[in-house]
């Protein structure tokens, strides 16, 4: 069975992206473009990726990707995405593309089956990975800490989960980010 993993980057006051869904405050920190050995290490255990509509569409204009889509694969390889969204989204040409409505228990079995034996990377953002929280689905945490705040954005996780869930099971500093990784109970599949 595969575990689902909500592995992701926060400014030091708790946000996701800015209130205009970029990322770039994030590419602004000095290790922030990621693609380290860790991270690379990471994305073998990956077998499939989800990610939300405003993340998704990030992507998308940040890359130019619906104009140049042999950019995707530098993104995530070929693994299965699902891209969770109540509307209808532009696909790249050539990826492997699977768009979602509805409850992520619904789409649990399909995300499995795509993962296999590889686990499930819950790529953003936040209220997406407090679905499958609340789902019972998450299995683990991994928010690495910018060297940077923003006066207001997309929290985090817009979630309560508390400390009775989460078990901090490592801290380590990678460049100028702290890297915090929590186990999460209550997963029942």
């Amino acid at each position: 069975m595969p575990r689902v993993i909500f592995y992701t980057a926060t400014t030091l006051n708790g946000f996701l992206a800015d209130d205009a869904d970029s990322l770039d405050w994030l590419f602004a920190a000095p290790g922030g473009e990621g693609g380290d050995a860790d991270f690379r290490a990471f994305l073998e255990r990956i077998g499939v990726l989800v990610q939300g509509s405003s993340t998704y569409e990030w992507v998308l204009e940040h890359d130019d990707l619906i104009a140049h889509p042999e950019k995707w694969p530098g993104h995530y390889g070929r693994r299965p995405t699902f891209v969770f969204s109540g509307r209808e989204l532009p696909a790249v040409e050539g990826a492997d593309l699977r768009f979602v409505r509805g409850d992520v228990r619904d789409a649990w079995p399909a995300i499995a089956e795509g993962a296999g034996e590889r686990d499930v990377w819950v790529v953003g953002g936040g209220d997406l990975a407090g679905q499958f929280a609340d789902a019972g689905l998450l299995d683990e945490i991994v928010v690495s800490i910018a060297p940077a705040t923003l006066p207001s954005g997309k929290p985090l996780l817009p979630r309560r989960i508390g400390a009775d869930r989460l078990t901090l099971t490592s801290v380590r500093q990678t460049g100028a980010f702290a890297e915090l990784t929590y186990a999460v109970t209550g997963a029942v599949r």
